[in-house]
């Protein structure tokens, strides 16, 4: 089952707190609330997921292109993402990514404070399917000096508030016959009954 699918009145309900499509507009903006990166946090995760030595020893980071210790890109892309699901954008049924690019044009360094601003740049309701669209998301990641360490464009699947024609109380045959593909319209007819 599509966890993005808002099919009752009562999904509606529980996520009323939480934006769909039809909410967005492009130029919109968020902010998310702020994280201390520490020089634990860089080693314990460069230890686990990018055992780097400039990730991992403040010598040879020294030493390295970067000339001290620094976090790993996908450190600060984990921290982007957990800054923007706790807060930074709200949307309804999660911040369910269909892809993306990603550009690290400086490094987190141990004391930095990331914050996440993202901003919507384009937005795309489905042709073939009326629950959903699609929302492009640039999220620039800034220390506290207002420096940009991560950028993140994202496609984002984002669900659209439920219509009376989507969401029928009590679907007759022919609403389920209409919300399904030809194939699966041949498949679910009735001998004798042609669906074109």
């Amino acid at each position: 089952m599509d966890h993005l699918v808002l099919t009752t009145e009562a999904d509606w309900q529980r996520l009323t707190d939480r934006l769909v499509l039809d909410d967005l507009h492009v130029g919109q903006r968020f902010t998310s609330m702020s994280h201390v990166v520490d020089t634990d946090q860089i080693k314990r995760f460069a230890a686990e997921f990018d055992p780097q030595p400039f990730h991992l020893d403040e010598d040879a980071a020294a030493n390295s292109l970067f000339a001290g210790l620094v976090a790993s890109g996908w450190h600060t892309a984990a921290l982007t993402m957990r800054l923007l699901v706790t807060g930074g954008v709200p949307i309804a049924g999660g911040i369910v990514g269909a892809g993306g690019e990603i550009a690290w044009p400086r490094p987190t360094r141990p004391g930095d404070e990331l914050q996440v601003v993202s901003e919507v740049t384009e937005i795309s309701p489905s042709r073939t399917k009326p629950d959903k669209g699609i929302v492009i998301l640039r999220n620039e990641t800034r220390n506290q000096r207002g420096e940009v360490v991560q950028v993140l464009t994202a496609t984002l699947l984002v669900p659209r508030k439920p219509q009376a024609s989507t969401c029928p109380s009590n679907p007759t045959r022919e609403d389920v016959v209409a919300g399904t593909n030809t194939h699966e319209r041949n498949a679910f007819s009735l001998p004798g009954h042609r669906h074109d």
